[in-house]
């Protein structure tokens, strides 16, 4: 049976983009890949599916960067096409789904596409794709415009879409487009209603140690309800939407709101309160409702619109993901709103008529924030995204059209981490066992916990365990256990989409036994997601302790778990404050851990060997049994000349470097002159620098090694014949005739040339020579086969500068004369002829003048 087209005219009463929809569809008949370029409330979303999906046989999915957004862009549709949820429109997001052999449209999160994809790579049975909101550039939509672009290839009856709400379109416009030309850009503007900016900044400061100040949250509420008393006076039908950077904030907000305006229906939007609340929030207020305050994260900024607003009171703070290369973790950090997310907040007032915006900065703190937010790609935990590309056949992105590169470094940890999961092979391609992980529905971490976790406490208490880690659930006092124990007890508010997730991960378990295991093994299972973040308690003060973890990151903690010796960390982030203890970071999550059940699910973190350390010159030892950068013990012993001697001094000279060593002049000398035979000949001339020498000892070091392990002071170990070892044969041979230690002038003399440091990459080499001794010299000589001017610095008889010069020619034809004149009346009885270049040193000259 064919289904009714869509009625856009219809749909589309009262929507901007409606004026659109004729120049959709004419870049629709040029093109299948089209960028639609509008603001936040113009109904892009409302319109663009429908024109779509009566244009292709197939169905047209439409992506969303969060399930709420999904549920409500769906139910939306669905309502105002007159059709129940599920059938020509639903959704699916992860935990829900509406659909049905029938549906025409469907609304999923980005994430739920993309797990889609590697199921069926060529998207049978959907004729067309929309990206809405690539604007915001998370992640997961970035991945998406790159793989879709290569279904493409392979589909080019596949239309295309991207969706942005700035005037970033010209961008997403060439890489969807083809090499030849970029993509057609739709473009609507929304209708220009009045905006009344108003400034409030607060009297107290915004951020402290600890994050938001309560001071800052109390001038939030107080402003708000201000603010919107005002407004209800002469529009009794408006409501307030107050933009906070994180759910804690949400909450507080709301609650000094609630008891400052019992009149006003206060409500809560962000991703961590249940589906049914967030989607009563966005339904609108009801007819005989009391005036709404909807205390909301950038949850609403774009993908989300909330009837009814009039008022924005904006805290012009925003919370953002940041990398922390030192430590390899990234964490969320709050800071200013960028200005393109504060405009796009205060528009949220003027959909349907003028507004006000209320921010709680001055003009000046305002102007002072970024333009735009980071790209999420530049700062997120990249395992996730590796992974799929690895499953994709594109390991690292290679040959996608992205928007963005992967940044290397943050790459490169993600893999590191796949190859410790066994996910990817040694070029980067997934394993069968890493393309299992990847069709769990949670982190690749997570994911091999739940497989290996099942098998050791049930897959129940597995499912249960992860189902907390992988969600958006909040942890009290960072108590994982204790917050587990209130899920399952039902306490928690959060039990019902809890329970929901844990029955969907239950299928993956890997493992026919659900019994529900002891609350030891909560610890035993985050220590199998997270081996690296198993810590141990270093210090203790009254406001909470300091733990060292395996990673060798430092951690603070409050609360319960301070006084524990073990634990086995799910969430730790950079933070400031008393709770961080000076660390840079703070434990959000975890659970205790016994040493026993650490060295279990750890055992490739676990080492008892000899470490050594340079003191004093002379090589010390210590056993130490570790688990990372743990030491659970450690005793003094004699460091012997063997295998395992050697390997400890190896690692205690890479680690404190070689300046543990007394480099002879020699030594210096010819490293110097390696190190400007490699800069200039490349090989075979080997690298010198402390970090290749460090990293290749054995090679060139290896008796010494053994010396020092037998009790050697490093003070007699002569690096001179140690660096001999990497010269190259027989290039070699050329080596005195290429850099010579020494350079013979006119006068007869061999001076010594001086070299420039190893790691100076600029430097040239240098002579220090009476001037009379360069008479005869036309030119200046060069080393290393012509290639390098030596450089000289010409003294006086006494030795004393007179000039510097790396073109010899030039100053005896220039700065030469100056010198003569000055000179020759301060030294009578040396001789300045007027050309010097054919003079010839006397022997009396010679004698007196000569060097080295």
């Amino acid at each position: 049976m064919t289904c009714a087209p869509f009625d856009p005219s219809r749909l589309g009463r009262g929507l901007a983009f409606a004026s659109a929809i004729d120049d959709l569809s004419a870049a629709l008949d040029r093109s299948p890949t089209v960028v639609v370029s509008a603001p936040p409330g113009t109904g892009k979303t409302t319109l663009v599916p429908p024109i779509l999906a009566d244009r292709v046989s197939g169905r047209v999915i439409v992506t969303q960067p969060r399930r709420v957004a999904a549920r409500a862009a769906a139910r939306r549709l669905a309502q105002l096409d007159g059709s129940p949820l599920g059938s020509r429109v639903g959704f699916t997001v992860r935990g829900e789904r509406h659909v049905s052999p029938s549906t025409l449209i469907e609304f999923v999160t980005a994430g739920v596409l993309l797990r889609r994809l590697l199921d069926d790579p060529g998207l049978d049975g959907i004729g067309a794709v929309i990206i809405d909101e690539v604007h915001e550039r998370a992640l997961e939509t970035d991945l998406l415009i790159g793989l879709l672009g290569e279904v493409r290839e392979l589909r080019d009856d596949l239309i295309l879409i991207a969706m942005s709400a700035t005037l970033d379109a010209e961008r997403f416009a060439t890489i969807l487009g083809t090499d030849a030309s970029p993509a057609p850009i739709v473009t609507q503007t929304a209708p220009a209603h009045p905006l009344e900016v108003h400034w409030a900044p607060s009297p107290t400061p915004r951020l402290g140690e600890r994050g938001v100040t309560w001071a800052f949250l109390d001038h939030v509420a107080s402003t708000a309800v201000a603010a919107h008393r005002n407004l209800v006076r002469t529009d009794p039908a408006a409501d307030a939407l107050v933009f906070a950077p994180g759910a804690r904030e949400v909450s507080e907000i709301a609650g000094r709101i609630r008891g400052l305006a019992a009149e006003f229906d206060v409500r809560e939007l962000h991703g961590q309160i249940p589906a049914a609340e967030q989607d009563a929030v966005i339904s609108g207020r009801s007819p005989d409702g009391a005036a709404r305050i909807i205390v909301t994260t950038s949850l609403a900024e774009s993908s989300l619109t909330v009837p009814g607003v009039r008022l924005v009171v904006d805290t012009c703070l925003s919370r953002a993901p940041q990398r922390d290369e030192a430590r390899g973790m990234s964490g969320l950090v709050t800071g200013p709103t960028p200005k393109a997310s504060a405009i796009q907040r205060s528009g949220r007032a003027t959909r349907h008529g003028p507004g006000v915006v209320v921010r709680c900065v001055d003009e000046r703190t305002f102007a002072t924030a970024p333009t735009h937010a980071a790209p999420e790609i530049q700062a997120a935990d990249l395992t996730d995204a590796a992974l799929l590309l690895a499953c994709w056949g594109a390991p690292g992105g290679v040959g996608l059209r992205l928007v963005d590169p992967l940044p290397s470094g943050s790459l490169g940890e993600a893999l590191a981490v796949l190859r410790g999961l066994g996910a990817i092979d040694a070029d980067g391609r997934a394993t069968d066992e890493g393309r299992q992980l990847a069709r769990v529905p949670t982190a690749p971490r997570l994911a091999r916990a739940l497989r290996a976790g099942s098998g050791l406490v049930g897959g129940r208490t597995a499912a249960e365990v992860i189902s907390l880690l992988s969600g958006d659930l909040r942890v009290a006092d960072g108590d994982a256990q204790a917050t587990l124990t209130a899920l399952r007890t039902g306490r928690s508010p959060d039990a019902r989409r809890w329970e929901q997730e844990v029955r969907r991960l239950v299928r993956f378990a890997g493992a026919t036994n659900t019994a529900r295991g002891g609350a030891d093994q909560t610890g035993l299972l985050i220590a199998l997601a997270f081996p690296e973040w198993i810590a141990r308690r270093v210090d203790q003060s009254p406001h909470g302790a300091t733990f060292l973890l395996a990673s060798g990151t430092r951690a603070g903690i409050t609360g319960p778990l301070a006084s524990a010796d073990w634990l086995a960390v799910a969430d730790v982030t950079r933070a400031e404050g008393r709770a961080a203890a000076g660390t840079g970071a703070i434990i959000r999550s975890a659970a205790i851990i016994s040493e026993n059940q650490a060295e279990q699910v750890a055992p490739h973190l676990c080492t008892d060997r000899v470490e050594a350390q340079f003191l004093n010159g002379r090589v010390v030892a210590r056993r130490e049994r570790r688990i990372g950068a743990i030491i659970r013990s450690s005793v003094p012993v004699r460091v012997q000349a063997d295998a395992g001697g050697r390997d400890a001094v190896r690692r205690a000279v890479t680690e404190q470097g070689l300046g543990v060593f007394t480099w002879s002049d020699a030594a210096d000398a010819l490293r110097r002159r390696l190190a400007l035979l490699h800069r200039e000949l490349g090989s075979p001339w080997p690298q010198v620098s402390d970090t290749v020498l460090l990293s290749t000892l054995d090679s060139w070091l290896g008796p010494e090694l053994s010396y020092l392990a037998a009790g050697t002071p490093a003070a007699r170990i002569d690096l001179a014949p140690a660096l001999r070892r990497i010269l190259p044969w027989p290039a070699a041979v050329d080596l005195d005739a290429l850099v010579p230690e020494r350079l013979q002038v006119p006068s007869g003399s061999h001076v010594r040339l001086s070299y420039p440091p190893a790691d100076d990459s600029t430097g040239r080499p240098i002579v220090a020579v009476k001037l009379q001794e360069c008479f005869g010299w036309a030119e200046t000589p060069r080393i290393i086969g012509g290639r390098v001017p030596v450089l000289f610095h010409l003294l006086s008889p006494a030795g004393h500068p007179l000039a510097v010069t790396d073109d010899l020619a030039s100053f005896w034809a220039g700065p030469y004369s100056q010198v003569r004149a000055q000179m020759r009346g301060r030294y009578p009885k040396h001789p300045w002829p007027e050309d010097p270049r054919s003079a010839i040193p006397t022997r009396h000259t010679t004698r007196r003048a000569a060097l080295g």
